[in-house]
């Protein structure tokens, strides 16, 4: 990938969720801005396969995020290996599974709950004191738009992104006087292999959610990656407790 800046240069940043399609444009952009990533994900041999798609600059790593001690173990990790945390993306995220509150399985809420926001406050628990150390960092959760709209029988995704949504703030106010800021990110709907347990193809995932998007089409991973990275850059140095949607628009009609 083309160098494009220096935004992140001696940043580590840990991402967990790094083996699917955000995740790993989530990483490839921190990389190419000069940062070390720890790409971590439930799936080791996936989190290694993006590892080696990157190069030198990210480490493969396996972390259970709705698990206490996995979440210490990769965090004790990053600074056994690079010293120092200087960002954390939660990119963790859990199958889709439609349903209302009257039919949605209850395990499905749990695994939904758990990996999205329990999931995030059990990180979070290892990340603040790690960055507290260094003098501060940048967390990024990321939500969906649908935390700030709702979607027919998807009371488990709404709810959770929803909940991250409030929690990026509650760490925004808890840890600032810690230098460390909070933000969620809020994508649209995104081309990614998720979608295509709904539509046939990506093409045909365009076609029928592009024009629920103000620019009329869905976004493109490297464009969530983007965002990230500027949330976890000085560039948003003035940033916290809020939520940026990149969302091509979809929560302005």
């Amino acid at each position: 990938m083309t160098a494009l800046g220096n935004r992140l240069e001696g940043k580590v940043v840990l991402v967990s969720g790094a083996a699917s399609d955000i995740g790993i444009a989530i990483a490839a952009r921190c990389i190419a801005e000069g940062a070390s990533v720890v790409c971590a994900d439930l799936d080791l041999e996936a989190a290694a396969r993006t590892a080696r798609q990157l190069g030198a600059a990210a480490l493969p790593a396996r972390c259970d995020v709705t698990d206490l001690e996995s979440a210490r173990a990769v965090v004790e990790l990053t600074l056994s290996r690079f010293g120092r945390l200087d960002g954390y993306v939660h990119n963790a995220a859990a199958p889709w599974h439609d349903g209302s509150v009257e039919d949605l399985d209850p395990a499905h809420w749990h695994q939904e709950v758990g990996v999205s926001l329990t999931g995030a406050f059990l990180m979070s628990k290892f990340v603040v004191p790690a960055m507290r150390a260094g003098g501060g960092g940048s967390i990024v959760l990321v939500a969906s738009q649908l935390g700030h709209v709702a979607t027919a029988r998807s009371v488990a995704y709404c709810a959770a992104k929803a909940g991250l949504i409030h929690l990026a703030r509650l760490l925004a106010v808890d840890h600032a006087a810690d230098g460390i800021r909070a933000n969620s990110l809020s994508p649209g709907a995104v081309r990614t292999g998720r979608l295509l347990r709904s539509w046939s193809s990506l093409d045909e995932a365009d076609s029928k959610l592009g024009p629920a998007h103000v620019l009329g089409r869905i976004g493109r991973p490297e464009e969530i990656g983007a965002s990230t990275a500027f949330l976890l850059s000085d560039d948003s140095s003035f940033v916290t407790a809020t939520d940026l949607l990149a969302d091509g628009g979809y929560t302005a009609r």
